[in-house]
């Protein structure tokens, strides 16, 4: 008896350190917009591996393998950054591929907690995605959908890698690009 009430407070505050940790939850984020054409024209537009020039804020795109599964893509931004990614899926009848971040530039080193810690051009980790586009009769819908973790996986993020920051990026990268993809599909 004596043994079991000297370990009921070790266990309880092992027990109580676990429920109040907060460390990252996987984020996931869908957008779609309908756009005022074929699907085949919108496919064209997005359906090359190594183009994103319907992505505004990228300056250029490298490619490996084209199309292929496990092509790796380097895509160069308008600010200096670079992401690079692994094609995990491309499905041209489906007009679809899915596709998922290795690795990114450094956009500054921060001091968080008395580390140095470096912020990534995009404030995510583990992030994958894919992006579909589906007929809807003389219209189609594009979908794009990713799930990610915030950049900083330890508890306490600076607010440059914490959820916030990651949801607000990739949101501000799935509107610039589906208006973007929408306007280039409907001109005339």
């Amino acid at each position: 008896m004596k043994k079991i009430a000297l370990l009921l407070p070790v266990v309880l505050f092992f027990f109580s350190a676990s429920a109040s940790a907060h460390g990252p939850v996987r984020q996931k984020l869908e957008r779609d917009i309908e756009v005022n054409a074929p699907a085949a024209k919108v496919w064209a537009i997005i359906k090359n591996y190594d183009d994103m020039s319907w992505l505004p804020g990228v300056k250029s795109v490298k490619a490996t393998s084209g199309n292929a599964t496990g092509s790796m893509r380097v895509i160069t931004l308008k600010d200096g950054g670079t992401i690079e990614e692994e094609m995990k899926k491309h499905d041209d009848a489906g007009m679809s591929y899915a596709y998922k971040i290795t690795k990114m530039s450094t956009v500054k080193t921060i001091t968080h907690s008395g580390q140095k810690e470096d912020v990534p051009v995009l404030p995510v980790d583990n992030y994958a995605a894919s992006i579909d586009v589906e007929a809807k009769g003389d219209k189609s819908l594009i979908k794009w959908k990713a799930g990610y973790y915030r950049a900083y996986m330890n508890n306490n993020p600076p607010e440059e890698m914490n959820e916030e920051a990651a949801n607000s990026a990739v949101n501000a990268i799935f509107k610039a690009g589906l208006e973007n993809i929408k306007a280039l599909a409907e001109k005339k």
